[in-house]
């Protein structure tokens, strides 16, 4: 298990400030697997310091190592020594759960809860979001709920108040949300899609995200401005089952001839043929320029798929698309760039 020496540094002081004032203090060390390498664990240090996590120790893994917090130190001044694996998949293995970096913040809270309250707490299961897997079930069933009203021509902040108004848990918009919603009309129809999935999609474009929040023991959702390594619900789920499976219709052979058509016009006509909402990351497609609905695309006479004939179109116009689930496991769509986004 070998990894470059050079760029495994014995101590970074990359702060976590609040562990001098909790009843412990957390030492982190970070080591490799097999796969490991160099610059994924630059990388890492890269994001924890930004998240203002301090007491890091990244090193070579030894055969001895294991996912654990090891308890030193003294009564009155414990120290937990927590040691977690970055593996092939560039995630971090910690007794509190699997953390990307892009979970770099909802480490640190972690580590300051294991320096406040002890191993005990800090190692209960947690989900996504800091909930527990029950806490999570519950989010995902409530927002699983379906839409089951129209959304096109609707302002977006009232879809988002009709929407908060079938959950069971509390959804609220702030003044500044509500305003800048109010300025832009849905040209989708999601009314079969799940509220979750609804939700996080009506948010996007205005610059907010949806977020379920634990609060003296309830959950509520936050609708709050996007930022870089923020952990928000999102637009649908990738799917596990092959795409056959979870839409089939995508491998029905038909005859087309299409002809200097929109991509906008050509995305419409399968979708309503396929019988699943589209949804355009609006927001990939700006920041490149794009606009399905001022892009011709054609297609020569053939017999194909339509998953085949709708790659083939919407490459022309520097698009692709995938297949996603909304939170009651039904697809839809998924149109972005084929640019890195």
């Amino acid at each position: 298990m070998c990894l470059c020496h050079f760029l495994l540094p014995s101590l970074l002081s990359i702060g976590l400030a609040t562990a001098s004032l909790a009843a412990g203090t957390v030492q982190l060390e970070l080591v490799g697997d097999t796969q490991g390498a160099a610059m994924v664990f630059q990388e890492w240090a890269q994001a924890l310091g930004k998240a203002g996590i301090k007491n890091v120790r990244i090193r070579t893994a030894l055969d001895t190592d294991k996912v654990g917090i090891d308890v030193q130190g003294t009564p009155d001044h414990p120290v937990y020594v927590v040691t977690g694996v970055v593996n092939s998949r560039d995630e971090l293995l910690l007794p509190g759960g699997r953390f990307k970096r892009s979970d770099a913040g909802r480490l640190a809270q972690w580590l300051n809860d294991l320096a406040a309250n002890g191993p005990s707490t800090a190692t209960k299961e947690k989900a996504a979001f800091g909930l527990s897997p029950k806490q999570f079930q519950q989010v995902h069933e409530d927002l699983a709920t379906p839409v089951g009203f129209a959304t096109q021509g609707t302002t977006r902040d009232k879809v988002v108040e009709k929407i908060a108004a079938r959950l069971k848990l509390t959804l609220k918009l702030d003044a500044e949300a509500a305003r800048t919603l109010a300025d832009d009309k849905l040209s989708e129809e999601l009314s079969d899609l799940s509220c979750g999935t609804a939700l996080a999609y009506v948010l996007r474009p205005a610059g907010y995200c949806l977020a379920p929040r634990p609060a003296g023991g309830q959950i509520a959702y936050a609708v709050i401005k996007a930022q870089p390594d923020l952990e928000v619900w999102p637009v649908g789920w990738a799917t596990q089952k092959p795409p056959n499976e979870s839409l089939p219709g995508l491998f029905e052979f038909l005859n087309v001839n299409v002809q200097n058509v929109t991509a906008a016009e050509a995305l419409a006509v399968i979708g309503k043929r396929l019988k699943a909402p589209v949804l355009i990351d609006h927001n990939a497609l700006a920041r490149h320029g794009l606009d399905p609905a001022k892009t011709t695309v054609s297609l020569p006479r053939s017999r194909t798929t339509y998953s085949l004939a709708l790659r083939k179109l919407l490459f022309q116009a520097g698009l692709k698309f995938e297949v996603r689930l909304d939170e009651a496991d039904a697809p839809f769509l998924w149109v972005t760039t084929v640019k890195p986004v």
